[in-house]
């Protein structure tokens, strides 16, 4: 049987059996849609493709164009390869001058996103810079939301409901995060620190 090849203005980014395409197309499609709890309706007044189109589609029984690919992909706000791939590679490596910042307006708090930006997670592992006599305010996260701090070098205090909490190199803490909190540096060198953030349900990015 031949082989689909289908490209990008980046070249091409599948080669695959016609019907193992159509399969994977449908696997993702389904499972982007549900994730945004969506109807085939919505999507589809979203897309621009037909509702008879996208069930052809979720039902592998059509391997769409490469203009109804992106047209499903845009509406689903995700890069055309997600509808593609059917699994993550078993390794991505997450380059220092790629990583993605979020920066306070002071610059004095630096928080680095040390997971991929796509797919679904029910965990998020960051890197946390405070510099001295910083205090950031964070509101409450989702119900059930979890934080699990280490504070790696220098000190830090973390304020949870009104409580503080001081924390010096090595010490960590663990706490329910969906109430407001604060992360502090009241020392005279910067701070750094790693957390994991653990959600009762699963975040998609795409």
């Amino acid at each position: 049987m031949e082989t689909a090849v289908v490209t990008t203005s980046d070249g091409p980014i599948a080669e695959t059996d016609p019907t193992d395409l159509a399969s994977v197309v449908a696997r993702r499609v389904a499972e982007l849609r549900r994730q945004r709890q969506w109807s085939l309706e919505l999507l589809a007044k979203q897309s621009g493709v037909s509702r008879a189109m996208l069930w052809q589609v979720e039902q592998g029984r059509s391997a769409p164009t490469l203009k109804v690919l992106s047209r499903i992909a845009a509406s689903l706000d995700v890069p055309l390869t997600a509808l593609l791939h059917g699994e993550r590679a078993s390794a991505e490596v997450l380059r220092a001058d790629q990583a993605k910042l979020l920066t306070s307006a002071d610059g004095g708090y630096v928080s680095r996103a040390l997971f991929p930006f796509t797919g679904t997670h029910a965990v998020e592992f960051y890197e946390i810079r405070l510099a001295p006599g910083v205090r950031e305010q964070a509101e409450a996260h989702a119900p059930g939301t979890i934080e699990n701090l280490v504070v790696s070098v220098g000190s830090a205090e973390i304020e949870i409901a009104g409580q503080r909490h001081a924390l010096a190199a090595g010490d960590a803490i663990h706490f329910r995060a969906d109430q407001p909190h604060a992360y502090a540096n009241f020392g005279q060198e910067p701070a750094l620190l790693y957390l994991v953030m653990s959600y009762t349900g699963e975040l998609n990015y795409g």
